[in-house]
């Protein structure tokens, strides 16, 4: 019997409910505000809390505690310096949950869970890779000046192929018009 357990499962074994909630604090730290479900989110509540508690301890032993648990020297450092500083007369509570409606495909529940006051110019910020947008008149340094000609002339086909297919459009709807002019007897 499960009595006085206070863990969600999450139907995973506990090396991968581990790693979840591992990869979730350092989302949660880093964009302090992530979305997902309302079952992860109260299980993900008091694992952050207690590492924000050893961020404000501030000690070498809780900077290495904290170090082994998210395994990452730049989000650790900034639970140290940013957050820590921030919630220094705050004695608990940390983190907010807030319900946010239900999944299409299973109707999950959802929920947004973000850290209190946090700074709403950090959501999204280092996210992912950053494209270049191409501008309109650079190109590429393997191409060479026959491959554009070759376009060129690929677009100017393309052109007359549309005149042709348009008249071609003009007389099957001159066609069907007639048709539908002629009232047919049943």
């Amino acid at each position: 019997m499960r009595h006085r357990v206070l863990k969600y499962k999450l139907n995973r074994t506990t090396s991968h409910r581990k790693a979840l909630l591992n990869n979730m604090a350092l989302s949660l730290i880093k964009h302090e505000q992530i979305n997902t479900t309302l079952a992860k989110a109260k299980n993900l509540r008091p694992f952050v809390e207690k590492i924000i508690t050893l961020a404000k301890k501030g000690s070498l032993a809780s900077r290495k505690k904290a170090l082994s648990i998210l395994k990452n020297k730049k989000i650790t450092e900034k639970l140290f310096t940013n957050i820590a500083k921030r919630y220094e007369t705050r004695k608990g509570g940390y983190i907010r949950i807030l319900k946010n409606g239900f999944r299409y495909g299973d109707m999950a529940p959802l929920a947004v869970i973000e850290l209190v006051d946090r700074d709403e110019k950090v959501k999204g910020l280092d996210s992912g890779p950053v494209q270049k947008k191409k501008q309109e008149g650079e190109t590429k340094p393997d191409e060479n000046v026959a491959g554009s000609e070759e376009k060129k002339q690929d677009q100017v086909v393309d052109q007359k192929v549309s005149e042709n297919e348009l008249k071609d459009n003009k007389e099957i709807s001159k066609k069907l018009d007639k048709k539908i002019e002629k009232p047919r007897n049943f």
